[in-house]
């Protein structure tokens, strides 16, 4: 250990934080005095809650924000970065945990946009070789052609490194790049990262996932309420220590519990559906859900998980078969017909749940608006409909606890605090959650996952969409695996095992047993 200790130290140091403070009205400190170096070719880990400035951070480094006291300083110089184009020609790349893609533009089109070197004409035609190369190299495999609002989450994400990677970052900056992907795509990127590090590159790894740390960091700093807890070699700390600087307290687990009924809330009797490009995107999916069971759906990206929820809720047509919701069928019913009947949704992407300029109060009102008691006729009754909103931020945790701010203010684990708090409230029959700890710390994940296990164990059906398969693992009664539209597995454990584990992995990618 003493060894490895000083070959980090003798590293030259790429980045360093000093005393950096960063305020935004009223009276919310960011970052508080924070000071930590980062070496070069090394993989840094950033951990912290929700709200504990690590993103903060990262968007002053890379030119988004500046500090409000401080500097930082790059390769030994004193560095002012006013923007995100200077920072690109500092060789510093930054992949966001929320998209900066434009939807209409082809995955090319996105990737070279900004760059002087683009041809005015047919800018992404010349790109598109050298993004099929970096794509194959690193495996993030995806269409240059394809529009970005036709891709699933994960495949946004390949998008967004492929553009850090594309303008030759030696500094990257990846902020929960795997919070979309499955073990093996987690992997395949893990490997991508240590070639970097070999060939001299930086990176700084944002991370709510302990093992993450663990499995390819050199070295982790946690923060907590703006201020770093402490910066040391990920060898050196364990999990366990690692949760606990994080939340300033243990972290206890949530199980799941037996299933105890065998009544059916929610069935798919051969159900087909398109997809966006106008191709097939579910292919007779047959699908049970019980009461009190959490049924897990595992697989890669974009193999219809997306579909599969926006078919239930009514956001996407049935082309083939019935979706029945007890003894009711629900095939092809309004949005609002279904969520009336007991539908809970909790979107993959937090931003399609939410209007980011309404208040929290309203958009924990957004389902229940137009019904008693919050409804007057033409009115919304809005004393009920605050102490409504406030008993929810309480109940719920939401920070800052405050009903009347917008949305967009939140940091992103309150935000998917509002959208379950609006959808579990309302006591669903069944909930379809797709993703819903992407991206949150450790009290935040646990704290999502007890909210759906307490919605369990009052009786509701639970299918849990995810690309994270240790969540699936842990919450699931049931889990079945996705592949190009189909089912082609399914398992029911008590006790997953690591075999187990394994085995979902190769039929997420498509391997037979």
């Amino acid at each position: 250990m003493l060894e490895e200790k000083n070959r980090w130290e003798e590293k030259p140091v790429e980045v360093a934080f000093n005393s950096i403070t960063k305020r935004f009205p009223p009276d919310i400190l960011a970052n508080n005095q924070v000071s930590f170096e980062v070496k070069k070719g090394t993989v840094h880990a950033l951990l912290g809650e929700n709200g504990a400035g690590k993103t903060t951070l990262m968007n002053i480094l890379y030119g988004l924000l500046l500090p409000d006291e401080g500097e930082i300083i790059i390769r030994g110089k004193p560095t002012k970065i006013s923007s995100p184009r200077e920072a690109i020609n500092l060789g510093i790349g930054m992949v966001h945990q929320h998209f900066k893609l434009i939807p209409t533009h082809t995955v090319s089109e996105n990737i070279v946009l900004g760059l002087t070197s683009t041809p005015f004409f047919f800018p992404a035609e010349k790109a598109e070789f050298e993004i099929k190369s970096l794509s194959e190299k690193y495996g993030l495999k995806i269409d240059p052609r394809a529009r970005v609002w036709q891709l699933s989450a994960g495949e946004k994400q390949k998008v967004e490194i492929l553009k850090a990677l594309y303008r030759r970052a030696n500094i990257l900056i990846l902020d929960e790049p795997t919070s979309v992907l499955t073990p093996q795509e987690a992997e395949e990127l893990f490997a991508t990262l240590r070639a970097m590090k070999e060939e001299g590159k930086t990176c700084i790894f944002i991370t709510h996932k302990l093992n993450e740390v663990k499995e390819i960091a050199d070295v982790v700093t946690v923060m907590r309420k703006g201020k770093v807890v402490s910066t040391t070699l990920s060898s050196q700390v364990s999990l366990e220590e690692l949760a606990r600087m994080t939340v300033g307290k243990e972290v206890i687990s949530v199980v799941p519990r037996k299933i105890t009924s065998d009544k059916t809330i929610l069935q798919l009797q051969e159900v087909s559906a398109m997809g966006d490009r106008d191709f097939p995107a579910l292919l007779n999916i047959s699908l049970t859900v019980r009461k009190g069971e959490i049924v897990g759906v595992a697989g890669i990206a974009g193999n219809g998980q997306k579909e599969l929820a926006e078919v239930i809720v009514g956001l996407r047509p049935v082309t083939k078969g019935h979706i029945f919701l007890e003894d009711r069928e629900i095939t092809n019913l309004l949005p609002r017909d279904i969520a009336s009947s007991g539908v809970a949704y909790i979107p993959e992407d937090r931003h399609l749940g939410l209007v980011g300029e309404m208040s929290v109060a309203e958009n924990l009102l957004l389902r229940g608006y137009s019904q008693p008691p919050f409804s007057q006729g033409f009115w919304v009754d809005w004393e009920k409909a605050e102490a409504y909103s406030e008993k929810l931020i309480s109940n719920y945790q939401i920070s800052p606890p405050l009903s009347d701010i917008p949305v967009r203010i939140l940091s992103g684990g309150n935000r998917q605090r509002v959208v379950i708090a609006r959808e579990l409230e309302r006591k669903p029959k069944l909930v379809i959650a797709s993703n819903p700890t992407a991206g949150l710390d450790v009290s935040g994940v646990e704290a999502i996952h007890k909210l759906l296990i307490k919605a369990q164990e009052e009786g509701a059906g639970i299918l849990l969409i995810s690309g994270d398969l240790d969540e699936l693992l842990k919450l699931s009664n049931r889990i079945v695996i996705m592949f190009r539209g189909e089912i082609v597995g399914e398992k029911e454990k008590e006790h997953w095992t690591e075999e187990d584990r394994r085995e979902i992995g190769l039929r997420m990618g498509g391997v037979k047993r």
